[in-house]
């Protein structure tokens, strides 16, 4: 696994960890200062900039991950390819193109927006709280899946029909109706009107 600022914890000179910080925002998704990650999440959370990717095969499938088990926030539970947060000055498309690859191994063969979505969502599993002004993107994924397993407990890609009966069984990740219903118009777009999305 290569070590990155997003694998890893920073370490100053002296040898100790540095802070995570997010980007906080105003409602209009307006940069007004910086949090620890950990803090933005704590009740009633604190609105920061994030991000959601939604990637699909050339048959127009959708890419879940399960998230690892050794996540603070939501483990086990299946959401949408990858989503994230910008570290402060980072370019969300940006963040979500460097996330994809960190998480899954592998480059979007095509990464275009998709809008954005504000959101507050309390993780009842974990007492977190997502306030999150959420950056979307849709795009292709073409090669082989290399999934770190830190981040990642195993992946999937399914129709819209297969998503149906697995979001009726499986647990899902609080805000992923939110973010696919935010994403659709795009994702409708990409895959055309018959991958049924």
């Amino acid at each position: 696994m290569s070590i990155t600022p997003a694998t890893a914890k920073h370490s100053s000179a002296d040898g100790t960890a540095e802070a995570i910080l997010l980007e906080l925002v105003d409602e209009n998704g307006v940069t007004i200062g910086t949090a620890e990650k950990l803090a933005a999440h704590q009740p009633p959370g604190r609105l920061h900039r994030a991000f959601s990717v939604f990637l699909f095969d050339e048959q127009g499938r959708l890419l879940l991950q399960q998230r690892a088990l050794g996540k603070y926030h939501s483990p086990g539970v299946w959401s949408n390819t990858c989503c994230g947060h910008p570290y402060p000055g980072e370019a969300p498309f940006a963040a979500a193109a460097r996330r994809t690859f960190e998480e899954l191994g592998v480059s979007p063969s095509l990464l275009a927006e998709a809008g954005t979505v504000r959101y507050n969502h309390p993780d009842p599993a974990s007492g977190l709280v997502e306030q999150e002004f959420n950056h979307l993107y849709v795009g292709m994924v073409q090669s082989t899946l290399r999934p770190d397993p830190e981040e990642v407990g195993d992946t999937a890609f399914v129709t819209p029909a297969e998503l149906a009966e697995r979001h009726a069984k499986d647990t899902f990740s609080s805000w992923f109706m939110t973010v696919l219903d935010a994403a659709r118009p795009a994702v409708r777009e990409l895959t055309g009107p018959t991958a049924g999305w």
